[in-house]
């Protein structure tokens, strides 16, 4: 068990990201200094809201440019840290994707992140950002494990290159960072498994896979009905405070699966039409999945992907994430009505 010195920076990769900046957010209000990695300080579109963050808090925030396919990009990043907080990867569900995009991105900077780490002593512990998709691979597998409820002991074991390539990329990276973590012994590693994240961003961008999702569902693709799909569903504001909670707490260990509750994309359109109704138009019904099938491709999907995600509910086990990590979840509703605002806002619908 290692105590991390809250006096020395800490470092944040993947800096301009959503669950990221909310981790920033929190560490700088609490006046820590963060050492975030970012692809270009000079890109103001993406780098503007960190520095607004930075201005309203307490902390000290100091940017670095880093690559994740680049051996060393995050030695400079990384000097004088005891806490690293490894974010940066890609997440889509966009089927027309090449797998090469998110497994070289996951593979690769995780494997050059833990390598700074081997080289920079002062590091003591490693908080990875995982994925709920680490633990099973379609709603399917969930079925198949006891109880019909996924938790840390689970591993994704059905995705790959061709099905399921995120998922594949967040697997073969965690199970990459265990054994980088076995054959050494100075550093601690603590991962952290989210479900789907939803809730406010701190930047005004679309981009973001569940504001997409929020998006479509206004859209006249869903106007007649949703597809049949369960989420689980986690505030990005518990996310980040996960994080930090794992950072900081010396008996931390392990796996964390973080989800609040798991729902249906028709309910979620319920809760959205209950607030927003009388402004925009929110699908009531839900496609049948042989339905979704037949038309897959403009969904857009695959076949095998409706087979074994659609009409399945997803059940998860986050008592650890309770217990061990502290965490006390927003209400569901809440986390789906801030983001929706926030978009309404930043005006992106």
């Amino acid at each position: 068990m290692k105590t991390i010195d809250p006096g020395k920076p800490i470092l944040v990769t993947g800096g301009s990201g959503y669950i990221a900046s909310w981790i920033i957010k929190l560490l700088l209000d609490k006046g820590h200094t963060v050492h975030a990695t970012v692809r270009s300080v000079n890109a103001p579109e993406a780098m503007g809201h960190l520095h607004t963050i930075a201005e309203g808090s307490s902390g000290k925030l100091v940017l670095f440019e880093a690559d994740l396919l680049k051996d060393g990009s995050f030695d400079a990043a990384m000097q004088g840290c005891e806490l690293v907080m490894h974010t940066a990867s890609v997440w889509s569900i966009d089927p027309k994707l090449d797998a090469d995009s998110f497994i070289k991105p996951a593979l690769e900077g995780t494997r050059n992140v833990l390598n700074s780490v081997q080289k920079t002593n002062t590091v003591k512990r490693v908080v990875l950002t995982s994925s709920a998709a680490a633990i099973f691979g379609d709603g399917r597998d969930i079925q198949g494990y006891a109880g019909g409820i996924a938790t840390e002991e689970n591993w994704n074991s059905t995705s790959s290159l061709k099905h399921q390539p995120y998922s594949y990329s967040k697997t073969a990276a965690e199970k990459l960072a265990w054994e980088k973590q076995k054959a050494q012994e100075r550093s601690d590693l603590v991962v952290i498994n989210p479900t789907w994240v939803f809730g406010p961003s701190l930047s005004n961008r679309k981009g973001i896979t569940t504001t997409d999702l929020l998006i479509l569902l206004t859209d006249k693709r869903s106007a007649m009905g949703t597809v049949p799909v369960s989420f689980g569903i986690v505030d990005v504001r518990d996310v980040a405070e996960a994080h930090i909670n794992a950072g900081f707490q010396p008996e931390t260990n392990g796996r964390h699966i973080l989800n609040n509750e798991a729902l249906w994309y028709r309910e979620i359109a319920a809760i959205l039409d209950t607030h927003f109704g009388s402004k925009y138009s929110f699908p009531k019904g839900e496609l049948p999945k042989w339905l979704c099938w037949l038309i897959a491709p403009a969904i857009p999907t695959t076949r095998e992907v409706v087979a074994k995600n659609y009409g399945y509910k997803v059940n998860f086990d986050n008592t650890r994430s309770i217990k061990q990590l502290g965490i006390i979840y927003r209400p569901v509703e809440t986390t789906l009505v801030e983001h929706f605002k926030q978009i309404v806002e930043d005006g992106l619908i």
